[in-house]
């Protein structure tokens, strides 16, 4: 597809380069042509007329010399030769320029159309394990003659903790293709870094609690513009990530830092840890290391969406790996308050 689109924008750049080509050829024969009988004429002039005044007005006479219509005839037919050579290596180089820019101009769409079709299989592919196990689990249970009550409220609750397996997965679907279609336009006010960090901390403190996780946040004052909910959801999902994969009985680090032009945030934690290869993928829609795989529940999408709200507040994001000890560490640069009201 993307070839064929390839082959049908250069055929138009082709005839566009030289239809204009061809209108300019043609423009300049005439022109070059009037030039050469003027000139002929004049040499002929002098010649039958020597020492007289050039008119204003004039043109090939009635009766030219033999000589000077083959040589006004030969030097049009040298200039044909030479527009349609010309034409003929305009046609080449157009063909090849417009071939590389048609590919440059596609090129973006090809990549969005390829993101697209991995978005729809991932999508589809988590979609349809926890739609798989519901179906198994009702088709055992119908195919039970005598169920107990406690054994339908077992199916009952594992067909619900699919149904929210499905629900987040919804939900963290449309936010992303949310955010990548208006680029979240919210609107952006002065917050304190400060109390985004708190209200993050309060949120995720239930789920720190259930794995004896402690979250020590020492935040430094300062000013950033923003969304407040789209930046409290970035350190919710930040601190959920590094919750979910740190074992019991950690603690996870946030603290704050004020450099020149940005306010820097560092979460780390005390988990298992990022490979180098990994790193370079984290940020991937629905990737998901082996590693983490095998230690936590998950879809692959909460870094996604932490690194769409960071670029849609003009900040950046990175991991950083720990060499003395395992765990990771994610650094958020954000404008603050004064840096964003000057750009």
């Amino acid at each position: 597809m993307f070839n064929s689109a390839r082959r049908s924008l250069t055929a138009w750049y082709l005839l566009i380069i030289m239809l204009i080509s061809i209108v300019f050829s043609l423009a300049f024969y005439h022109l070059s042509s009037r030039e050469l009988e003027r000139a002929i004429f004049r040499t002929q002039f002098r010649q039958l007329n020597p020492g007289a005044p050039l008119p204003d007005r004039f043109t090939i006479s009635s009766s030219p010399r033999p000589q000077s219509l083959e040589d006004l005839e030969r030097a049009k037919s040298q200039l044909i030769s030479d527009l349609i050579l010309l034409n003929i290596i305009i046609f080449i180089f157009a063909g090849a320029a417009g071939y590389f820019l048609a590919g440059r101009t596609l090129r973006p769409i090809k990549k969005m159309m390829d993101d697209q079709n991995t978005f729809i299989t991932h999508a589809s592919h988590e979609l349809r394990t926890p739609i798989a196990v519901l179906r198994a689990q009702m088709e055992g249970g119908l195919l039970e003659k005598d169920i107990s009550d406690k054994e339908a409220r077992a199916l009952i609750k594992s067909n619900l903790e699919e149904l929210d397996t499905l629900q987040a997965l919804s939900d963290d679907l449309l936010k992303l293709t949310k955010m990548q279609i208006i680029n979240s336009k919210s609107e952006k006010t002065q917050l304190d870094i400060k109390e985004i960090l708190l209200l993050s901390n309060n949120k995720v403190a239930p789920l720190a609690a259930a794995k004896k996780i402690s979250i020590k946040v020492k935040p430094l004052p300062g000013k950033i513009i923003g969304d407040k909910k789209d930046l409290t959801e970035l350190f919710v999902l930040l601190l959920e990530n590094a919750i979910k994969y740190s074992p019991e009985n950690t603690t996870i680090y946030v603290h704050v830092k004020k450099l020149r032009g940005h306010m820097e945030m560092w979460v780390k934690d005390q988990g298992v840890g990022i490979s180098s290869h990994d790193a370079t993928h984290i940020f991937d829609r629905f990737y998901r290391s082996e590693k983490t795989r095998a230690t936590a529940d998950g879809h692959g999408l909460g870094l996604s969406i932490a690194k769409r709200i960071v670029e849609d507040h003009k900040g950046s994001i990175e991991y950083k790996s720990s060499k003395k000890s395992a765990g990771s560490t994610f650094i958020v640069r954000l404008p603050h308050s004064s840096s964003t009201k000057n750009s």
